[in-house]
């Protein structure tokens, strides 16, 4: 294998499309990279998905691969979810824990990795191990199982070895720990000053654990931890100190190390992408994921290339990656495997998946305040909802707010619905108290109204009006903090699917909800 080859199988790379790009097939054929990653925009069909899956494997065995491509994506679940229609809805990481039961997580997982195999893809960038223990942390938050650590280590370990029984590569995410930042290392780096005696008590905790019971990959975090890193300002992607230091050596971690995204702000605008993926390198990472400019993929493994020819990067180091990378992809997946599966299963989406993942729901979806009135047949009743503009980087844009109105009219004959622009909030505002009068009863949902006055203004000025409202907080539950008045107080964590059939179920008092929150309200 010549070294632009070899260098290759240490980039992810991502590109736009349903179908495989001519830039994919050319890192393929020229570089061998060792994977893709998969977004919403790459996402059709479960069948389109295994056709473009099935092409990619296809292309890299044309190319001389000896193993299989690595197939990854995001599928954490909840509020980051790429697959589309056609898959079943499984529960995000906060909804399970609020469950408290770890054999949620374990079959959550084992649905997911199930699925995920049936078209293709082998390898998910999941679960979350952060302790979400900063309420005002705006990237991760319901992307953890909560802020208790013994709780938050047992649901990830069962949801990883879920994924794992179902023949799915894992990935433990974001070491050593993005939980208790309050800046989006999309956009800034952020900065975790816990000193080491509180990084072993809890940031890491998750993580040696999961490693114990066999993680297959580790993802880093572009976070800065002075407790670890002496330079300033340099985010454990590329501290040495800690991807080979702590989690290498101290730690015992023998699997694959790969970053995030390194078109993250937290690298882009520092020391660059290019010059970031050699950094991360040369500390010790096997895979560096460029998801989306090819220009800045090509450049980076040339960049890589140059770097081993100079001895900045022992040739040695790139082949110990690559020999983690094939005894974790050999552990999963095989050329044999790959072309058995010809067609979508007909468990994917299938009623049962959907029935026993709605029952997980029920389970987590947590009413926080006492037990209000329900709605009742006679009532006209008033559904408001933001307009969904408070998404994270990370989220995918596809899913939205208004389906809540037709899962709502789906149990209920009386309903209207205002959906509320924050970009026009004042003129919304008045509209919809304004109309409160002509109803018997209020629904109202909050996306993120912790970090926005407006929605909780407009949610007192309901309460004020002495109409019953249920308030349901479909993202932090936070947000319950500001609304102890309500009729009822109602927790979802996310905004799929199946969390609006199953809150408008209880709103008209069809079903129970049963969760416990796996946070604290300040």
């Amino acid at each position: 294998m010549n070294l632009h080859k070899k260098v290759g199988r240490l980039m992810i790379a991502g590109f736009k499309g349903i179908t495989m790009s001519d830039e994919i097939k050319h890192l393929i054929h020229e570089y061998h990279i060792g994977g893709v990653i998969l977004f919403g925009r790459n996402i059709g069909t479960p069948q389109e998905i295994l056709t473009l899956t099935k092409s990619l494997q296809k292309e890299a065995k044309t190319a001389g691969y000896t193993s299989p491509l690595l197939i990854c994506i995001d599928q954490e679940n909840g509020v980051v979810r790429r697959l589309g229609e056609g898959t079943t809805i499984i529960p995000g990481a906060m909804l399970l824990g609020a469950t408290h039961k770890p054999n949620h997580a374990r079959n959550a997982g084992f649905l997911t990795g199930k699925e995920l195999k049936a078209i293709g893809i082998n390898w998910n960038l999941a679960p979350v191990v952060d302790v979400n223990n900063n309420p005002k942390n705006p990237v991760i938050g319901v992307r953890s199982f909560g802020e208790n650590v013994q709780e938050v280590t047992a649901m990830a370990k069962n949801s990883m070895l879920g994924m794992q029984e179902a023949g799915i590569m894992t990935t433990l995410k974001h070491f050593p720990g993005h939980g208790d930042t309050s800046v989006d290392s999309h956009l800034d780096l952020p900065v975790i000053g816990h000193d080491l005696k509180r990084l072993h008590e809890i940031e890491l905790v998750p993580f040696k654990d999961c490693i114990a019971a066999g993680a297959d990959a580790i993802m880093s975090a572009h976070v800065y931890f002075p407790a670890l890193e002496k330079e300033s300002n340099t985010p454990a992607t590329l501290s040495r100190s800690v991807i080979t230091g702590l989690l290498r050596e101290e730690l015992g971690f023998e699997g694959v190390i790969t970053t995030d995204c390194m078109e993250m702000d937290a690298i882009a605008k520092g020391i660059g992408t290019v010059n970031g993926c050699v950094k991360a390198v040369e500390a010790g990472v096997d895979l560096v994921m460029v998801s989306h400019i090819h220009s800045l993929q090509e450049e980076s493994i040339l960049k890589l290339v140059e770097a081993v020819q100079n001895n900045k990067i022992a040739e040695k180091q790139i082949d110990q990656s690559i020999n983690r990378i094939e005894r974790m992809i050999s552990n999963y997946t095989s050329w044999e495997e790959i072309e058995k599966i010809q067609e979508v299963a007909s468990f994917v989406g299938s009623q049962l998946h959907q029935d026993q993942m709605k029952t997980i729901y029920k389970d987590g979806i947590t009413l926080v305040s006492k037990e209000g009135k329900s709605i009742q047949v006679d009532d006209r009743v008033l559904l408001i909802y933001p307009t969904n503009i408070y998404a994270t980087l990370v989220e995918d844009k596809r899913y939205a707010t208004l389906e809540m109105a037709e899962k709502l009219k789906k149990v209920h004959s009386q309903v209207d619905e205002i959906e509320l622009d924050p970009t026009g909030y004042e003129e919304a505002l008045e509209n919809a108290i304004d109309k409160v009068n002509n109803y018997d009863h209020i629904v109202v949902l909050t996306l993120n109204a912790v970090q926005h006055e407006n929605q909780q203004k407009l949610v007192h000025r309901l309460i004020a009006s002495g109409k019953p409202v249920d308030v349901v907080a479909i993202r932090s539950p936070y947000d319950a903090s500001y609304f102890p008045q309500a009729n009822r107080m109602i927790c979802a964590f996310e905004f799929t699917q199946t969390v609006f059939e199953v809150v408008a179920e209880y709103l008209v008092g069809r079903t129970e909800i049963n969760g416990k929150l796996p946070v604290t309200l300040f």
